[in-house]
């Protein structure tokens, strides 16, 4: 019954006359931000985190919660589209033409951007609302690059290396090249693998919980969108949660436009940030940090500026690409998501072993503070 009354109450927001398609978009933003935002912050989701673990075969905690979410995603999305309430044909990354050298060198850049700068895009928002100030910092700068590789300095760079290897929507859609429920059977195998990996390491359920948690919202993105899209008189966008442009866009929009103009990512990038922060104060986790010496500055921002550039690159960041363009089966979303982890691998490997005299640079979780 409550369930029924939630469609019907869904529904009338959907169709309803009194608020604009776009502001209906925002909304829904807001909201599946508010629920990855909450999420992520209590799980510690982090693909920069799980990437260390997996690469010097410790693993802890973040690995299993990433191929949580990971797999929670890749199931429930390929649900929707086997239940015919999400249409690949809406789905731009599935119906247009994509870019395999953006992918790889976008995320190759994205992966060694995450090791410097101590987390992803998604990760340095979350963590930005929890008092952490070097995310902040951080996450700002990358906005910044992400624009100016959108429309500014850096842009006739991205396009060029973007021309380089074109496929077309045939081959992008993995699902067309694959057995029937071959996505489902795979996300719940993932989803197997990671329950099995978290009980051996010991992992609080809690966080797998929380992990489960954030992978549905990027199911729920999906979701919400494409059921607007199908009633608003103006086109909508068919599209879930990613952080590169989204969060350029909600800057320039600050900055330069007296009105903001309505949109599912414009109302992510605040709903995330706000899901974050309720989870720190309730938990008793905010707490204002900064610069010093121990961490450094330099790697962070340079950190900062190779994911802005390689985010906008690979078509997304390591959610916008790596979960919510995976969950649809993009071809160019899972090259992305591959190069993210054998740079960032690769990365790890040699700040552990530079000199002593670059300690600052260290990612070892054990050598100095870090925002993940």
């Amino acid at each position: 019954m409550c369930f029924g009354l939630g469609n019907l109450g869904v529904e009338a927001f959907l169709t309803s006359d009194l608020i604009s398609d776009t502001a209906k978009a925002a909304i829904g933003g807001l909201a599946v931000g508010l629920m990855f935002g909450f999420a992520a912050q209590r799980s510690e989701f982090c693909l920069r985190a799980a990437t260390i673990e997996f690469w010097n075969l410790k693993i802890g905690s973040r690995f299993p919660v990433w191929l949580v979410v990971f797999g929670a995603a890749l199931l429930t999305v390929q649900l929707l589209v086997g239940g015919g309430m999400l249409d690949e044909v809406s789905i731009r990354q599935l119906s247009s033409a994509g870019s395999m050298s953006g992918a790889i060198i976008g995320g190759a850049l994205f992966g060694t951007g995450m090791i410097l700068a101590r987390g992803c895009a998604s990760r340095l928002l979350v963590l930005s609302a929890t008092g952490n100030m070097r995310a902040l910092v951080t996450g700002l700068l990358l906005t910044v690059a992400a624009q100016a590789s959108l429309s500014g300095a850096l842009s006739p760079l991205r396009e060029e290396i973007s021309r380089w290897w074109i496929v077309g929507p045939a081959t992008r859609n993995l699902s067309a090249q694959l057995p029937p429920f071959a996505g489902e059977v795979a996300g719940l195998a993932i989803v197997a693998l990671a329950f099995a990996i978290a009980f051996a390491r010991k992992t609080p359920v809690s966080k797998l919980v929380f992990g489960a948690i954030v992978g549905l919202s990027v199911a729920g993105g999906w979701a919400f969108t494409s059921a607007l899209s199908q009633v608003a008189f103006d086109p909508v966008p068919v599209e879930s949660i990613t952080f590169t442009g989204p969060s350029a866009d909600t800057l320039m929009a600050l900055i330069n436009t007296p009105d903001l103009p309505f949109s599912f990512g414009i109302g992510l990038v605040p709903g995330v940030f706000a899901g974050s922060m309720l989870a720190a104060v309730t938990s008793g986790t905010f707490k204002l940090q900064s610069f010093s010496p121990e961490t450094g500055m330099a790697r962070y921002l340079a950190g900062a500026v190779l994911m802005g550039f390689g985010g906008m690159l690979a078509g997304g960041c390591a959610v916008g690409a790596g979960i919510t363009g995976g969950s649809v089966l993009s071809l160019t979303a899972w090259v992305a998501l591959l190069a993210m982890w054998l740079s960032a691998g690769l990365a790890d490997r040699l700040l552990r072993y530079a000199p002593a005299s670059s300690a600052p640079l260290s990612t070892s979780p054990h050598t100095g503070p870090a925002t993940s």
